[in-house]
């Protein structure tokens, strides 16, 4: 386990404090909660939303030769 410290605006952390309340967690706890949330639900998508990638023909597609391009090197970083 690792120890963070940061600084955070006086009303940032009465938000933060606030909402740990509301949870009925403390300060530390509800920091990782949120984290953890914003974390997971920002890397992930729903099952509705990826069925209506992938029943993108044409964005599938696309992705596939992007991914191809990839790794043999074809493509610039800007």
């Amino acid at each position: 386990m690792k120890t963070v410290t940061m600084r955070v605006d006086d009303a940032v952390y009465q938000m933060i404090k606030t909402a740990a309340d509301g949870q009925r967690r403390n300060i530390s706890n509800f920091i990782e909660y949120a984290t953890l949330q914003y974390l997971t639900s920002s890397q992930y998508v729903s099952d509705a939303e990826m069925n209506e990638i992938l029943n993108d023909k044409e964005l599938v597609k696309n992705l596939e030769k992007g991914l191809v391009e990839v790794k043999n090197g074809e493509y610039d970083l800007v």
